[in-house]
C-alpha cells in the first residue's frame, strides 16, 4: 500500500498492453503510408524518368502515373525541355565575357557572342555517362566555335558569312556529341553579336558593309539596265539582218537581170554582130554624154539622127536605111 491506495497489478498490465498495441498500430500505419507513398510516381509531359533497380537503370518515357517497388527501386526525373546557355556574354550582365574574344584567319581579334540550345534525348546517359553533360557541351561548343572562327576572315564573320559559320559550327558540335554519346543533343546555336574590339575598327567595318551594299545596288541596277537594253539591241540586230537580207536579194535579182540582159544581147550579137556593136556604142555614148546629138548625112543629101536612140530608130524605120550600111557618111556632132 502506498499513500493508502493499492495498485492492481492486473490493471497495470492491461494498460501497458493497450499502450503497446496503440504504438504498434501507429507504426504499422505509418509504415504502410510510407510504403504506399513510395509505390507510385508521376511523370509530366516535359519529363522522363530513370528507374534504378538494384543498380540497373531503365528509362521511362511515358507521361502519367507509374508504380515502383518501394525501397528497392529509385526514380530520378529528368527535364527534357529545351534549355540554353550563352557563350561570350552573360544574360544578367555579370558574367565573364573573355570567351567572346577570338582570332580570325587573317589574325584579327573579334568579339563574337553565341547562344546554344539543347535538350536531353537519353535520360539514362545524361545521368550516368557524365557528371555534368551541359558543361561538356559548353566546352565542345567553345572548341568548335574557335576552330570555325579561326578559318574565316574578319569581314566574313562581321558581315556576310554568319549563316555559313553558324551551320558549320552546329554540324561540328553534332558530330562530336555523337562520338561522346552523353545523352544530350544540340538543337541550335546562333550568333548573337559580332563586333571588332575597338570603336575605330567597328566603324571601318561598318563602312565596308555600306560599300558592299552599294556594290550590290550598282550590280542590280546594271543588271536591270542590261535586261532593258538587250531586247532593244536584239530588235535592232534583227532589223539590220532583215535589211541586209533584203539588199542581198535585191543585188542577186539585179545581177540575174544583168546576166539575162547580157545573154540576150549576146544572142543578138551572134546574129548581127555589126549592128549590135554599133548599138552598144551608141548606148555607151548616150550614157557618157546624154546631151550629145548624132546626125548622119548620106551621100544623097538625106540626114538621119542617131542619138538619141529613139530618133535613130524612127529615122531608120522611115528612111528604110540601116546603121550598118557601107555607104560613106559624114558624121557631125553638136550640143543642143
Amino acid at each position: 500500500m502506498i499513500g493508502g491506495n493499492r495498485v492492481n497489478p492486473m490493471k497495470r498490465n492491461v494498460d501497458k498492453g493497450k499502450t503497446t498495441f496503440v504504438v504498434t498500430l501507429v507504426i504499422v500505419i505509418m509504415f504502410a503510408l510510407i510504403v504506399v507513398g513510395n509505390s507510385y510516381y508521376t511523370i509530366q509531359e516535359e519529363e522522363q524518368a530513370v528507374v534504378c533497380t538494384f543498380g540497373e537503370p531503365k528509362a521511362v518515357t511515358t507521361p502519367g502515373l507509374h508504380f515502383k517497388i518501394p525501397f528497392i527501386q529509385t526514380v530520378t526525373k529528368v527535364n527534357t525541355t529545351i534549355k540554353g546557355f550563352s557563350i561570350g556574354y552573360s544574360v544578367d550582365g555579370n558574367g565573364d565575357d573573355s570567351d567572346a574574344v577570338m582570332i580570325t584567319s587573317d589574325y584579327n581579334f573579334i568579339n563574337v557572342d553565341f547562344y546554344a540550345e539543347y535538350r536531353v534525348t537519353d535520360p539514362v546517359k545524361a545521368l550516368y555517362s557524365s557528371e555534368n553533360p551541359e558543361e561538356i557541351l559548353k566546352n565542345i561548343a567553345q572548341n568548335c566555335i574557335r576552330t570555325t572562327i579561326g578559318s574565316y576572315k574578319v569581314d566574313s564573320v562581321l558581315t556576310t558569312g554568319k549563316n555559313e559559320i553558324q551551320a558549320n559550327i552546329k554540324q561540328m558540335i553534332l558530330d562530336k556529341l555523337d562520338s561522346y554519346d552523353i545523352g544530350i543533343q544540340l538543337v541550335n546555336i546562333t550568333i548573337q553579336d559580332a563586333e571588332p574590339p575597338t570603336e575605330e575598327v567597328s566603324n571601318a567595318f561598318k563602312e565596308v558593309e555600306t560599300a558592299k551594299q552599294g556594290k550590290e545596288t550598282a550590280l542590280n541596277n546594271a543588271n536591270k539596265y542590261r535586261n532593258e537594253q538587250i531586247p532593244n539591241a536584239e530588235a535592232e540586230s534583227d532589223a539590220i539582218l532583215q535589211s541586209a537580207e533584203a539588199q542581198k536579194q535585191q543585188r542577186i535579182n539585179e545581177a540575174n537581170g544583168q546576166v539575162a540582159r547580157f545573154n540576150s544581147m549576146y544572142e543578138e550579137y551572134i546574129k548581127y554582130p555589126e549592128v549590135t556593136k554599133k548599138r552598144m556604142f551608141y548606148e555607151a555614148m548616150e550614157n557618157v554624154l546624154p546631151d550629145v546629138k548624132v546626125v548622119i548625112e548620106s551621100s544623097d543629101g538625106t540626114t538621119s539622127t542617131v542619138l538619141p536612140l529613139g530618133s535613130f530608130v524612127t529615122d531608120e524605120d522611115s528612111s528604110g536605111g540601116s546603121a550598118d550600111d557601107n555607104t560613106s557618111a559624114n558624121v557631125s556632132t553638136g550640143e543642143e
